[in-house]
């Protein structure tokens, strides 16, 4: 598998801006100048599998209903990609009651219990990784696809290897969660004070928003006009620019719009980004894949298979069809006798044959549970005494903080900064698991998340992303 294009240079224009109807949400046509000098972004489905027990690969609690595609008013034309969401047609179901800006469900704000993810797990009686940074781990050389650096050795964990499934997780946690005695229309007026008269006071804003949450912070939209008959969009993207205006604008976009946004950005002019795909439709639950897709659809007016299909080829194309169809097995529990059987198949289909049958470890990438890939990688490398983290997908399996940590450290290792990705990851992440992302990055990396951030930001933009992170 080969990344073409990535990193490619500035954004690509937004055609389609602003949606039909929503004229008064958003800014006059050409004047959303997208900060430009950094770094960018990053066929048939399965039969339908149960969706009960495990909150799946993002670990995001469970998004609520969606309207089908198509009952959004003012979607824009096929192609078009509206650069900020606004306005009172944006996810509003027909006949229905919204904030401007799409309303998170009750079941997607973040107030609730803690999500979970697979306990990180090691090799039992096989080859650990290789430690990381350093050298590569071994791959299947049948494979043909490239990978990420290999993940630090991890401590392994003790399993019952018997037919009977266990259950194995991790409690998560953000680093923001809700304010307590939320007050949305206080912090409307602290915002309308902020940017009020010469000059802003960046800090007043950058002390509400990197401490609500995103329900919150559409509520705070929502009485913003309410109060004063203006959009709050508009005004920040007034007073704001460059980074701080593009980590400003992802923090104040639904979690939904704001994947479906990325991806729509990712494969949008020269070249794709594949890494952003990686890291959005592997790591986000079946609902919330299924969201996605809608959302695509009706706010960009496309299909988002057809675009995977048109901008990716070979086994990469067919995985990533198969992760957008939403239908991946989230049960917790592990069935270790299945993990030894389809660690036979994939031998059999990799190392144990001539050529590879990559239909198989499609198909097992694609619909085992992470825990069950895990427990698969674990039998994997005890039959064959080697390791298969050849596919980005098992990297999530094997270690989710790990695999963000990584993305954060490339985004900023050596000359400049990919801005996209660092904003992208802390933002998505910041109510699920940045607290143990910021922990697996300060073990690989000897270094802390902040040091890093500060290190390689500055001003307005470097005070919002620590506080995000709570440095």
């Amino acid at each position: 598998m080969s990344y073409p294009g990535y990193p490619p240079t500035g954004y690509p224009p937004f055609p389609g801006y602003p949606p039909a109807g929503q004229e008064s949400s958003f800014p006059p046509s050409g004047q959303y100048p997208y900060p430009s000098g950094f770094p960018p972004m990053g066929g048939g489905a399965y039969p339908q599998v149960p969706s009960s027990g495990y909150p799946g690969a993002g670990g995001y609690p469970a998004p609520g209903g969606y309207p089908a595609p198509g009952g959004y008013p003012g979607a824009p034309q096929p192609g078009g990609a509206p650069s900020y969401p606004g306005g009172q047609g944006f996810g509003v179901p027909p006949g229905g009651a919204g904030f401007s800006g799409y309303p998170q469900p009750p079941s997607q704000s973040y107030g609730g219990g803690p999500a979970q993810v697979p306990l990180p797990g090691g090799f039992p009686g096989g080859q650990m990784p290789s430690q990381y940074p350093g050298g590569q781990p071994t791959y299947p050389s049948q494979i043909n696809t490239d990978s990420f650096s290999s993940y630090p050795v991890f401590s392994p964990v003790s399993l019952d290897y018997s037919s009977e499934p266990a259950t194995v997780t991790q409690v998560t946690q953000g680093t923001i969660r809700p304010a307590a005695n939320f007050d949305a229309i206080r912090d409307a007026e602290i915002l309308r004070k902020a940017m009020k008269g010469f000059g802003t006071d960046e800090q007043a804003i950058v002390d509400v928003v990197a401490n609500r949450s995103n329900d919150q912070r559409q509520k705070i939209k929502a009485a913003f006009k309410t109060s004063y008959g203006k959009d709050l969009i508009k005004d920040l993207k007034s007073e704001l620019s460059g980074n701080m205006e593009e980590l400003i604008l992802a923090l104040f976009m639904p979690p939904t719009y704001y994947d479906a946004w990325s991806l729509r950005k990712a494969m949008q002019g020269a070249g794709t980004q594949e890494r952003v795909l990686i890291e959005i439709l592997c790591t986000r639950t079946n609902q919330e894949i299924r969201e996605i897709v809608r959302c695509y659809q009706s706010e960009f007016g496309r299909d988002l298979e057809k675009d995977i299909r048109s901008d990716t080829s070979g086994h990469f194309e067919r995985l990533l069809v198969s992760m957008c169809q939403g239908n991946r097995d989230e049960n917790q529990s592990i069935n270790h006798q299945m993990a030894q059987e389809d660690a036979q198949r994939l031998y059999q289909a990799g190392e144990g044959r001539l050529g590879t049958d990559e239909s198989c470890f499609n198909m097992i990438l694609a619909t085992r549970s992470f825990p069950q890939l895990r427990a698969t990688m674990e039998a994997y490398s005890r039959m064959a005494n080697r390791d298969l983290l050849s596919s980005v997908s098992l990297q999530c399996a094997l270690n989710r903080p790990a695999f963000f940590a990584e993305r954060l450290y490339y985004a900023m290792k050596g000359a400049g900064t990919d801005d996209s990705t660092l904003v992208r990851i802390v933002v998505t992440r910041s109510e699920i698991d940045l607290v143990q992302i910021k922990q697996m990055f300060a073990q690989m990396y000897q270094k802390t998340l902040g040091t890093m951030i500060a290190g390689d930001t500055s001003g307005d933009y470097r005070r919002l992303l620590l506080a995000i992170v709570g440095q």
